[in-house]
């Protein structure tokens, strides 16, 4: 059980606390602005005033704040959030303004700018555009400014959504090789046993993300204003961990849960990435939501990439589904229909189409022109 591992993993967690120097914040809806009541300046100001220590001893820190649709939609008078697509981009328009405005309060108060940076999937789906905001959040960074990140509701479609602000912060860890990635919500932590069945159930200290029992612990989204929830925390988490970072999952109503954990006391549920990070361009790969199609693979070559790291080749492609260029991301489906990996694809479909199932040195003749020798070269190719 991962209660009973987690005394091993603590120390090392406290450890990677007190030595992080990148920090990534995520902050909920519901914590934000009360359940719809509108914004809480000074909660706004305590996390604010939790953020100085680590931020006067060189520390940076990037905010992902939820709050601008729920906001917007106090004051829009909508009471709850918007279920239609274009009322929750009117309701971010309107509560974007507040958002960044009361943020630039707060911060000021400590000598500090902020940087509104408003994302998409897309934005982060392509290649140029994800170098660029990675050039620009380093940049903010080295002038001292603290970039405040929330997903562009205003012009974001159903198709570029990430879904949830946890999806979009493990995003932005990846993005910039963050130490630690936390996670404040309205609970403690996630706890063993779902605490709407077993209110009695205790806090889970430590574990390591990847551990399959957690999937057991996390319970449905969570309130009419957020879109989040112990699942999409547990899947953030399990995202940041391919680039290293830590994931805390701490309280934003217990008091100074965030200044413990800033002083590198553990606090909440901390879930330590258990395997070696990955390089930076996999972790862009390892990082889209979406793909462009899906290639279907024999059992050899399913085994040949998930267990012997080998790039994959047309000779083990049985199939595909669904119209990709080259140089996009696509799944890679085992016989039994579980994608094992995704990579960066050398062929279109149609090319693929005619090639697959053949040897490498058959490619010429089947295209009638010369072509890649991989389908995925392993240095494009991410196992999951």
């Amino acid at each position: 059980m991962p209660a009973e591992a987690s005394g091993a993993l603590l120390g090392a967690a406290s450890e990677r606390l007190q030595q992080a120097r990148r920090w990534v914040v995520k902050i909920g809806s519901s914590l934000l602005t009360a359940d719809g009541t509108g914004l809480d300046l000074d909660a706004m100001a305590a996390w604010a005033q939790a953020l100085a220590p680590r931020l006067a001893q060189g520390d940076e820190i990037i905010l992902v704040s939820s709050g601008a649709v729920a906001e917007g939609a106090r004051r829009l008078g909508y009471g709850t959030r918007p279920a239609n697509l274009e009322a929750i981009q009117a309701a971010a328009a309107v509560g974007q303004v507040g958002l960044i405005d009361a943020w630039a309060k707060v911060l000021s108060a400590e000598g500090r700018t902020v940087g509104l940076v408003l994302l998409t999937h897309d934005d982060l789906s392509d290649r140029t555009r994800y170098l660029n905001a990675r050039g620009t959040l380093r940049t903010l960074l080295a002038h001292g400014a603290i970039p405040v990140i929330n997903e562009n509701d205003t012009v974001a479609t159903e198709e570029l959504r990430f879904g949830d602000n946890d999806t979009l912060a493990a995003l932005v860890a990846n993005l910039m090789a963050a130490d630690v990635l936390v996670l404040m919500t309205d609970q403690e932590g996630l706890r063993v046993r779902d605490p709407r069945l077993d209110p009695s159930a205790p806090l889970l200290a430590c574990a390591a993300a990847s551990d399959p029992s957690l999937d057991a612990m996390a319970g449905p989204t969570g309130g009419a204003l957020g879109r989040g929830g112990m699942v999409t925390k547990l899947r953030a988490a399990r995202l940041a961990a391919r680039s290293g970072a830590l994931t805390a999952i701490v309280s934003g109503r217990t008091p100074k849960a965030l200044t413990s954990l800033f002083a590198g006391a553990p606090a909440g549920t901390l879930l330590v990435p258990d395997q070696a990070p990955l390089a930076a361009r996999k972790r862009w790969i390892a990082g889209q939501l979406q793909t462009r199609g899906t290639v279907l693979l024999d059992a050899g070559a399913a085994r040949a990439v998930q267990a012997q790291g080998r790039s994959l080749l047309a000779v083990g492609v049985r199939g595909l589904r669904g119209s990709f260029a080259r140089g996009e991301v696509v799944a890679c489906e085992d016989p039994a229909g579980v994608v094992v990996a995704r990579g960066l694809v050398n062929f279109s479909a149609e090319e693929l189409g005619v090639i697959q199932g053949c040897a490498t040195d058959e490619i010429p003749a089947r295209l009638g022109y010369p072509g890649a020798q991989e389908v995925i070269h392993r240095d494009d190719l991410v196992v999951l």
